[in-house]
């Protein structure tokens, strides 16, 4: 599957602008959702790395067209369906220093930079979050589908989530494979990915504490594909990822 953004994105800008006006719908003058800390985790997915805990800030939330859904920003523009046509780009963390990995001669891979398109759509089963990025660093693409759900579970509130993740080959070259030289470099066996498509589970929790303070932790599942897994570089075949927050709730 091969997304040429370049041709895409004025497309989906086009049919966006055939399904409707610009919403309807009173923006909020001021910051409404959660915001605060976190400390995220990952298990490792490159051979001799090691786990690792960060600090990074938390925002979950509206500022009139603008918002923050933790590692996604961006601009909401149409009205489309239930929600709108956004402007989106993705904060990842998927690079690594070769220095911290069993095999330095590789060379550094940095994190992609996607930017692109994408929406949520309110439905009656749930929500939508669909996202198209094209990243400059690979000429990659990443494409997102997940549906979200919510769940009362005593004062807290459970929402589990079910997706899609779909990595083009340039995505995944760029981060898992390993050209000529760097096999010869390095005594691996070089290795050209293909496309990846991988699934995705997730349960986010959110846990009211004292007033408008909060307790967000989510935890995240991907069964990696053997597109991913037979690279040379990488040591498992799943990842668990997860993260804790403490957010102050702003109405």
């Amino acid at each position: 599957m091969k997304l040429n953004l370049r041709v895409g994105l004025p497309g989906l800008m086009l049919w966006g602008l055939g399904q409707g006006v610009m919403a309807q719908e009173a923006f909020h003058d001021r910051f409404v959702g959660e915001a605060g800390g976190m400390l995220v985790g990952a298990q490792p997915l490159v051979q001799g790395r090691t786990g690792s805990v960060t600090a990074l800030p938390y925002v979950y939330g509206d500022w009139g067209r603008f918002f923050a859904r933790v590692d996604t920003l961006g601009i909401k523009t149409l009205a489309m369906g239930q929600g709108h046509l956004e402007l989106a780009a993705r904060v990842s963390t998927e690079g690594f220093k070769a220095r911290d990995s069993a095999f330095p001669a590789v060379g550094d891979r940095s994190s992609p930079v996607p930017i692109g398109v994408g929406t949520f759509q309110r439905t009656s089963v749930g929500g939508i979050f669909a996202y198209a990025l094209h990243d400059s660093k690979s000429d990659g693409q990443l494409l997102e589908l997940t549906w979200a759900g919510r769940v009362p579970l005593g004062a807290a509130t459970l929402y589990p989530q079910l997706g899609l993740e779909h990595r083009t080959a340039a995505y995944v070259q760029h981060l898992y494979g390993v050209s000529t030289a760097q096999a010869a470099a390095s005594g691996l066996s070089a290795y050209r990915a293909g496309a990846s498509t991988v699934p995705v589970v997730s349960l986010h929790a959110a846990v009211p504490l004292n007033g408008p303070w909060a307790l967000q932790l989510q935890m995240r599942y991907r069964r990696w594909d053997d597109v991913v897994r037979q690279s040379p570089l990488v040591e498992r075949s799943s990842q668990l990822s997860a993260y804790v927050a403490l957010t102050h709730t702003w109405n």
